[in-house]
């Protein structure tokens, strides 16, 4: 028995701690009932068992048919407010887990209906095509020890917030309106922001960093960001000068509004113009083996270029590229450019640029740090964008595939004459595998004569 009772204690230990873990989130619910349906639908989540649909989960745990009745009214129709219980659980989590960055990303989730709310055809990236699905997005807190979610938004298209009868089947709040992605996760970056959890730089693809708002709004909260930026986006080099121009009528307002010398001009442009010859040598990341893997990368100051056309009371802010150079850095022979992956800073000190590897980044800080950060140093870095350019192509590389020679038979020589002695091999059965049975066409009788 002494035995027995001493493997016990560590698992009756563990479920004791848990319990009290769940009973810390779910008490910033407003309401006891809420309370323990929360801690009851946690439990039968986590226990064992197949499915974990709320039917067969109560079934398991031996509740009654009212317990059944007042979870469900929990989880679909009670008034309670989720963002309590993701802020209680983030601030209980996050602090233990050495918080290096924070991932804004969106997740499809596939459906088979038309009725769950946000459900329709469209692009996903979890699924890598177009699919029924319903989109996520989601801000997670990233450490050496593991991530904490910071918020979850779920993406309505514009047709569900136009139709007010498929919204009340879906009892989607009528307070609910059509955000873009990107508006979303700013929303929810800005909110945990208010938490005083551990700030980290925000990290995202394409997606999020081509969206010049949501750049603009990280900085004015604060925020270190590196988000990815295509070859395309327009921007101003930094030789750019914003002027107000001199008026040239007699009558009329003066003109009050600087407006840019020059028209701005791809990022892919930018990065082949410039070059690689003021590359600067810097370790982004750690290696399989734990030596630091380092690369070449440009750093070019640049200034946004959304809305350019409009005149501003100011100049756009500026930012600082970050592009990725290979070792014969050479554009694509389908473009003539070079592809390449910008960010963007304030004050134009170099940055981590932890996003290597992708199209393009753009990282947003108020403190400069050591061009020689790897990515686990990536709160240290400094507002930046980075263009990566496309390696140098060859023979082996999968964008170049057209170019390559077509083959024929082997070893034919250039004149098309074939070997018959090789030939003749291809005819015979390999060795070690058993003879085929195919079976051999019959000749049809000859016709008699006429």
């Amino acid at each position: 028995m002494e035995a027995v009772f001493a493997l016990e204690m560590p698992a009756v230990e563990t479920r004791e701690r848990l319990v009290g873990f769940v009973d810390g989130i779910v008490s910033a619910l407003p309401h006891v009932r809420q309370r323990e349906n929360a801690g009851l639908y946690v439990r039968g989540l986590i226990e064992q068992g197949g499915r974990k649909s709320l039917q067969p989960t109560l079934f398991r745990l031996e509740e009654t048919s009212a317990r059944y009745e007042s979870v469900q009214q929990f989880l679909a129709d009670s008034p309670w407010d989720p963002a309590l219980v993701v802020r209680r659980c983030a601030e209980r989590v996050v602090p233990e887990l050495g918080v290096e960055a924070w991932v804004l990303d969106d997740t499809g989730f596939p459906k088979d209906g038309k009725h769950s709310p946000g459900v329709k055809r469209q692009y996903s990236r979890t699924l890598g095509k177009i699919g029924n699905c319903q989109i996520g997005v989601s801000v997670h807190a990233v450490g050496e020890r593991g991530t904490a979610p910071l918020g979850w938004a779920l993406y309505l298209p514009e047709e569900w917030c136009a139709d007010s009868e498929r919204r009340a089947r879906a009892k989607i709040p009528a307070e609910v309106e059509f955000k873009t992605k990107p508006e979303l996760g700013v929303d929810l970056v800005e909110r945990a922001a208010g938490w005083g959890l551990p700030a980290g730089p925000v990290l995202g693809d394409q997606a999020y960093g081509d969206n010049t708002m949501l750049r603009e709004r990280l900085h004015q909260a604060g925020r270190e960001y590196v988000l990815a930026l295509g070859g395309q986006t327009k921007v101003f080099p930094a030789e750019t000068v914003f002027a107000v121009p001199e008026r040239t009528a007699a009558t009329g307002r003066p003109r009050s509004r600087p407006r840019p010398d020059r028209e701005p001009e791809a990022i892919s442009d930018l990065v082949a113009r410039v070059g690689s010859g003021s590359a600067q040598t810097v370790a982004f990341r750690d290696g399989p083996d734990g030596n630091p893997v380092t690369s070449r990368f440009l750093f070019v100051r640049v200034r946004a270029a959304h809305d350019w056309q409009k005149a501003t009371p100011s100049p756009p802010r500026e930012e600082l590229l970050i592009a990725e150079c290979p070792p014969a850095p050479t554009s694509r022979a389908t473009t003539g450019s070079a592809t390449c992956r910008p960010t963007a800073s304030p004050n134009g000190s170099p940055g981590s640029p932890g996003c290597a590897g992708e199209s393009s980044s753009t990282t947003n800080s108020s403190r400069a740090s050591s061009a020689s950060t790897t990515t686990k140093a990536a709160p240290g870095s400094a507002g930046t964008t980075t263009p990566h350019l496309s390696p140098s192509p060859t023979a082996s590389s999968p964008w170049n595939a057209y170019a390559r020679e077509p083959r024929g038979w082997p070893d034919t020589p250039p004149d098309g004459a074939a070997d018959p002695a090789r030939l003749q091999v291809l005819g015979q059965p390999l060795p070690n595998l058993p003879p085929t049975r195919r079976p051999q066409p019959t000749r049809a009788p000859p016709l008699p004569p006429a």
